[in-house]
């Protein structure tokens, strides 16, 4: 069918935002600062993405052990939370080391009203206007209708690459058979006896599911994570097979992930001391998605830049968390993969550097991409699309569009500039010059 609309272009800004997880908070943080008028769209009734409505229980290290490498806009973020932890590389790990999903909320809600910018929940992307490589105009979604926004510059921080792709840039997804890794429904529990928990809870999978406990052999089990008052939050099965870039699958994921509670529920009371008298308090309202759209880019980081702990000209920002490909399904010889890849860790000190080109779509003129979907292989992906390297990446493309907006050209803007532009703000470039 053909559908025709005439629509109001209710926003003209400097910089466009399309998403307000940990990369869309960066980036329009960062180009306010910048002095630009900026515009986000966030689809869900809060900011934060994967830590908030997603309940993601837990930061990644913002560390290398040495040195601070998500600085910067994410670093301030995470020293305003109440409920923190030390910032070294031992964090993850941390048994009180859970986001508080309400605090968090409040305070992205906080930063963006000090900062001015401009946004709104429940407005989602759902089409892209092109004259040639540049993106004329954005529609948006929302609860008062469909409408227009026109900018200099625009910043897919989507997670899912939405933006570029509606624009009908390139990109990739998944392995060679476009297959990605499981999501996890995360989730908050209580009445969790602090004195009595171990630490390897999934030491009784292969069990439980002979016993019958679980359908799937998962023996990949990331966990709880605790707080200090009997709560924790889940990141506990996964969601093999789905596909994040289509509804009816992710409807399928969010069906499978609530039933697949009430299993868990049951193996660690069964098997595990210290949750005897557990309670499932809520589920995320959406999937926590792993891995999905990866946008091609002027670079494809990749695993090599990984190994030989690369440095690049145009970096802007490093970062050290490792290749986290979660297993793709229960064989064993899967499990095996997952454990001698996830194992190829950092010593203290030591990160990848991120560089520029793989923030600038191959596909576009004024468009940057921010977060999970910046031009990465599978491998490199699975480690930068954690918060802490969504911070930097976002930060990073605020500061760029802003540059960028006189030329509406990404790649016009004075590198060197650039990157004393985001040591001015606190990132960690010890290369730039």
């Amino acid at each position: 069918m053909q559908y025709t609309k005439q629509l109001e272009i209710k926003y003209s800004v400097d910089v466009f935002v399309a998403g307000g997880g940990a990369a869309g908070v960066a980036a329009a943080v960062a180009a306010a600062r910048s002095g630009k008028k900026v515009f986000l769209a966030e689809a869900a009734g809060c900011l934060g993405g994967m830590g908030t409505t997603g309940l993601v229980p837990a930061f990644a290290p913002f560390s290398d052990g040495v040195n601070i490498v998500a600085s910067g806009i994410g670093y301030e973020i995470k020293q305003a939370l109440k409920n923190t932890v030390p910032v070294n590389s031992s964090e993850w790990g941390s048994r009180w080391s859970t986001i508080d999903a309400e605090e968090l909320k409040r305070e992205y809600d906080r930063l963006l009203k000090a900062e001015g910018v401009d946004f709104s929940f429940f407005t989602s992307v759902c089409d892209v206007v092109c004259d040639g490589r540049k993106i004329d105009a954005v529609i948006l979604t929302s609860k008062s209708g469909m409408f227009a926004v026109k900018a200099d510059i625009y910043i897919d921080c989507t997670g899912d690459g939405d933006l570029c792709a509606l624009g009908g840039g390139e990109f990739e997804i998944g392995d060679e058979n476009n297959c990605v890794m499981p999501g996890t429904l995360c989730s908050l529990w209580a009445y969790i006896d602090d004195d009595k928990i171990g630490n390897d809870q999934s030491e009784f999978i292969e069990k439980a599911y002979a016993d019958g406990v679980l359908t799937y052999k998962d023996r990949h089990l990331p966990g709880m994570y605790f707080r200090r008052n009997g709560m924790a939050g889940g990141n506990i099965g996964h969601t093999f097979g789905v596909n994040p870039v289509d509804e009816k699958s992710l409807t399928e994921s969010m069906v499978w992930g609530r039933q697949s509670m009430t299993e868990y529920e049951k193996y660690y009371k069964t098997y595990l001391n210290g949750y005897e008298n557990m309670v499932l308090c809520v589920t995320a309202p959406v999937l926590g998605v792993r891995e999905s759209r990866r946008i091609v880019c002027d670079y494809t980081l990749c695993f090599a830049d990984y190994m030989k702990r690369a440095v690049f000209d145009d970096e802007i920002g490093r970062y050290c968390y490792p290749v986290d490909i979660h297993v793709m399904n229960t064989d064993d010889e899967e499990f095996e993969r997952f454990s001698n890849e996830y194992s190829i860790r950092y010593g203290n000190g030591e990160s990848y550097g991120i560089p520029y080109r793989s923030l600038v779509p191959v596909s576009f003129s004024n468009v940057l991409v921010a977060g999970r979907c910046i031009g990465t292989d599978r491998q490199m992906q699975a480690s930068v699309r954690v918060m802490p390297g969504c911070f930097i990446t976002g930060q990073a493309a605020g500061i760029a569009a802003a540059l960028a907006c006189e030329t509406q050209d990404v790649r016009a803007i004075d590198i060197p500039k650039l990157q004393a532009k985001l040591k001015s703000l606190g990132a960690y470039l010890p290369n730039a010059k």
